[in-house]
C-alpha cells in the first residue's frame, strides 16, 4: 500500500454511516370497498411516518401501502433487493399475519413494528365502524408477534400515537442503532504490535470480533508505522505539532524535540490508518533499551487522540474490546474515551477512573493538556500524554466482556462526572458519582466479568445500547446503583 493524496485531515470528522430504512404500511383490504374513506386517511397516516422516518439521519426506500399478502410478497422483494439495515412496518389497522409473513421472512433485515394510533384516543360518541378501524392496529400486534415467534424471528414493535414525541424517540433509537449495527459489519479494526505481558483479560480472538460485531481485524506490525514515519518530512511534522499546539496547552514540561517526535509519529500514523483503511486502531510494543519501535510506541499518544477525536479510536495496551467500545460509544455521538479504575473517593461518594495515553479530545471538559513525562508507568520509553477531565454532566460506561464460552457480553452504566481534585500526572482523570457507596458500585461492576479498560462516554446512552444489542444478538448487563 501506498500513500495517497486524498487522505482526510488532521482534524476531519469520520461521518457516521446513513442507514438505509426500508418503509411499508398495511392493511386488510377487505375492508377498503366497505369503508370508502378508510384507505385515504391510512395513506395519510403512512405519509406521516414517512416524512417523520426521513427527517432522520436515515435513507428510506418506501415500499408503499399493502393490501393482502401477494402485495406484501412485492413489497419484500422490492425491501431485499434495496439492502435495508431495518425496515420499519407501519400497521395502522388489522392486518393478518399472513400479510405480515413475507416481509419478516424474506426482506433481509430486522423489522420494527410500529403501532401508531391517529391521536391520543377515540372519539367514542361519534365514531362508526370505519373511523374505529383506522386506530386499531394495536389488534394485530400480538398476532405479529406471535408469528414472529413461529418464524425464529425477532420482534420488536414501538406503540403510541402519530405525534407523540415519546414514541418517536423509540423509533429513531431502533434506527440509528441498526445503522450502528449494519455499519459494524463492515468496519475494519488495525492490531499493531503484541499483548501488554501479563494482561490475560485483555487477550481477544480475533475470530470472534468477526462472528460477534463483524467487520474484519487487520494484524499490522510496528513496521508498517516504521515505514511511514520514516517518510514525514520535516514540513510535516512542523505543521502538525503547530495543530498540536492550536488543540492543547502545552505544559512546561513538554520538551520541543519529544514534541516534533510526537508530531512526526502522529503524520505517520495518518498515513497508516489511510493506508490500511482502518476504523479503529489498537497497539502495543514493549521495545527494549530505546530503540527504533520503542520510541514509535512512546511516541503515539497525541497522534492516536488526535485520529480518536475524529472517530477513528485508537488505545494501547493492544486493547482491541476497548477500541470497539469506543467505536460504538462514538457512532452514538457519546466520544468514548479510553478508561480504568484509578482510586475510590470515600469522603465525595465517587469513583476516579481515566487511563494514560490517548483520549478523546471531543469529550474534555476543557482544553486538553500536554504534560512531558519522564517515564510511562509501566512501560518504557518517555514523551507527552494527554491530561484532562470528561465533561462535566451524565455519562456512560461500556465494556466488552468476553465470558468463559466466548461470547461477548456488553457491559453498562450510567453515571454523572463531577468536579473536584484529579491528579496531574499526564493522565484523564474523571470521577463518576453513581448515587451509591463507591464501594459497592466496584464490586458491582467487577462482578460482570467485565475486563479492566472500557470506554467512557458522555450522556445517558443505555437504551440506545440495548437497541444495538438487541439487533446485533449480544447481551447487555447494565450495572445499577
Amino acid at each position: 500500500m501506498t500513500a495517497t493524496d486524498d487522505r482526510p485531515g488532521p482534524l476531519e470528522r469520520v461521518v457516521a454511516r446513513r442507514p438505509t430504512v426500508g418503509l411499508v404500511a398495511g392493511g386488510l383490504g377487505a375492508y377498503w370497498p366497505q369503508f370508502p374513506d378508510l384507505l385515504p386517511q391510512l395513506r395519510r397516516g403512512a405519509a406521516r411516518v414517512a416524512e417523520r422516518i426521513g427527517a432522520m439521519p436515515a435513507d428510506v426506500v418506501d415500499a408503499g401501502f399493502v393490501s393482502d399478502a401477494a402485495d406484501a410478497a412485492r413489497a419484500a422483494e422490492e425491501l431485499r433487493v434495496a439492502g435495508c439495515d431495518i425496515v420499519v412496518l407501519y400497521v395502522p389497522t388489522y392486518l393478518t399475519s399472513s400479510m405480515v409473513a413475507p416481509i419478516a421472512q424474506r426482506a433481509g433485515a430486522p423489522v420494527l413494528v410500529l403501532n401508531l394510533q391517529p391521536t391520543e384516543r377515540m372519539d367514542h360518541a361519534s365514531f362508526d365502524t370505519g373511523q374505529w378501524l383506522a386506530y386499531c392496529g394495536a389488534c394485530s400486534l400480538p398476532e405479529v408477534a406471535n408469528l414472529f415467534e413461529r418464524l425464529g424471528v425477532a420482534f420488536r414493535s414501538v406503540s403510541g400515537h402519530m405525534e407523540e414525541e415519546r414514541a418517536w424517540e423509540k423509533i429513531a433509537r431502533w434506527v440509528a442503532a441498526a445503522g450502528l449495527s449494519a455499519a459494524l459489519t463492515t468496519t475494519r479494526h488495525g492490531l499493531m504490535g503484541h499483548l501488554y505481558p501479563g494482561m490475560l483479560d485483555v487477550s481477544t480472538d480475533l475470530t470472534m470480533v468477526t462472528s460477534q460485531f463483524g467487520g474484519h481485524v487487520e494484524v499490522l506490525e510496528v513496521d508498517d508505522l516504521r515505514v511511514r514515519v520514516a517518510q514525514v518530512g520535516d514540513d510535516e511534522a512542523a505543521a502538525r505539532a503547530a495543530l498540536a499546539r492550536e488543540v492543547f496547552d502545552l505544559d512546561a514540561t513538554v520538551e520541543p524535540d519529544e514534541l516534533a517526535w510526537a508530531a512526526k509519529v502522529s503524520v505517520g500514523l495518518d498515513r497508516l490508518v489511510a493506508d490500511f483503511d482502518l476504523d479503529s486502531l489498537a497497539y502495543y510494543h514493549r521495545g527494549l533499551g530505546g530503540e527504533l519501535h520503542e520510541r514509535l510506541a512512546a511516541g503515539l499518544i497525541l497522534g492516536a487522540s488526535l485520529l480518536t477525536a475524529r472517530g477513528v479510536p485508537t488505545v494501547g495496551e493492544y486493547e482491541l474490546r476497548t477500541s470497539l467500545a469506543m467505536l460504538v460509544l462514538d457512532r452514538l455521538g457519546a466520544g468514548g474515551s479510553f478508561t480504568e479504575l484509578q482510586a475510590l473517593d470515600f469522603t465525595d461518594d465517587v469513583v476516579e477512573m481515566g487511563h494514560d495515553g490517548p483520549a478523546h479530545l471531543a469529550i474534555s471538559s476543557a482544553r486538553p493538556l500536554l504534560r512531558g513525562l519522564g517515564v510511562y508507568h509501566g512501560k518504557r520509553g518517555h514523551g507527552v500524554s494527554v491530561e484532562f477531565d470528561v465533561a462535566h454532566g451524565p455519562v456512560t460506561l461500556l465494556g466488552v466482556a468476553q465470558t468463559r464460552d466466548g461470547r461477548y457480553r456488553l457491559v453498562a452504566a450510567e453515571g454523572e462526572t463531577v468536579p473536584g481534585p484529579l491528579l496531574q500526572i499526564g493522565n484523564t482523570t474523571s470521577r463518576v458519582d453513581f448515587g451509591c457507596h463507591p464501594g459497592d458500585w466496584v464490586d458491582a461492576w467487577s462482578a460482570t466479568g467485565v475486563h479492566h479498560h472500557w470506554a467512557l462516554g458522555t450522556g445517558h446512552r443505555v437504551a440506545d445500547l440495548r437497541a444495538f444489542a438487541e439487533l446485533k444478538g449480544l447481551e447487555l448487563v447494565e450495572v445499577r446503583p
